[in-house]
């Protein structure tokens, strides 16, 4: 993609010609594209799929949506691409930034207002964070507008750090070894769920953002309430990142290497049914009997 007046997306008009922008910028083009590309997120077929891509107003919408067009743009994601963003009816929620950012980039995108907010408040009870109900609201109606546009994905935001966190507030406070997947299928079974952003880091994301100068719109509804979980796992990581640089990409590493032998879940791996003269296959251990 040639970065001159004819032959250039909207999103990336004003880009930084510097080479440190030049360099996030690619990393973050080709780490995108290898999640796609490894997590099989275009589905086959005769026509192109539509996705329906989530934005929120925040650095990291903002990084997904210019991106995927990048992609688009250069002919490596055969898709339709349908911005939407969800107006929660939050108080204070500076309602026409994204339309006019839309319109003046030529984006095709879908505005929809559901006063979910009104509702959070209501049912949470005081002193609780709103993050788990606004979540299943907002997602909710983000697969009704999904089916409503003949949408085959719905596509999110969530970077490397959110998946990290998400895995240890699972670790800490659930009592699982579980995290947000880059793809899944709805419970309903008729749409896939994709983070392309998955093997980027947050700080890029933050960079990417800032460097464009896109009108970045903050999360008041949760992101004003103090002591969340979220923070806390998040500050423990930027601790180990300081203490050891490079911890997070380890870590991340290790959610793409599990090895159910060596863990402790019966319905992962077939212990009981573990022998001794058992033979390893290729010297591979996870080819030792699993669950029949």
């Amino acid at each position: 993609m040639l970065d001159d007046a004819q032959d250039i997306h909207p999103l990336f008009a004003g880009a930084p010609s510097t080479t440190e922008f030049k360099k996030l910028r690619k990393r973050i083009v080709r780490q995108t594209r290898e999640a796609i590309e490894h997590f099989g997120m275009v589905e086959k077929g005769d026509t192109p799929p539509k996705w329906l891509v989530c934005l929120s107003g925040g650095k990291d919408s903002y990084t997904l949506l210019a991106v995927l067009h990048e992609l688009k743009w250069r002919g490596l994601l055969p898709v339709e691409i349908l911005a939407c963003n969800l107006d929660q009816g939050q108080p204070g929620f500076p309602a026409t930034v994204l339309p006019e950012f839309l319109e003046k980039m030529g984006v095709p995108h879908r505005i929809e207002y559901q006063d979910t907010y009104s509702v959070v408040v209501d049912k949470v009870p005081q002193g609780r964070t709103f993050c788990a109900l606004c979540s299943r609201l907002r997602r909710g109606n983000l697969y009704r507008v999904a089916r409503e546009e003949g949408c085959s994905a719905v596509i999110l935001g969530h970077h490397r750090d959110d998946i990290l966190e998400t895995f240890f507030m699972n670790l800490f406070h659930g009592g699982r070894l579980a995290t947000m997947p880059p793809k899944l299928l709805n419970e309903e079974g008729d749409l896939h769920v994709c983070r392309p952003l998955a093997f980027v880091a947050e700080a890029d994301c933050e960079k990417f953002a800032k460097s464009m100068n896109y009108p970045i719109i903050p999360c008041d509804l949760c992101g004003s309430q103090d002591g969340l979980q979220r923070q806390q796992v998040k500050q423990i990581l930027d601790g180990w990142e300081a203490n050891s640089p490079g911890r997070r990409q380890v870590m991340f590493r290790a959610l793409m290497n599990a090895r159910p032998s060596h863990l402790l879940d019966p319905k992962l791996f077939d212990f009981q049914g573990l022998e001794r003269g058992s033979l390893k296959i290729d010297g591979n251990p996870e080819a030792l009997p699993k669950l029949r």
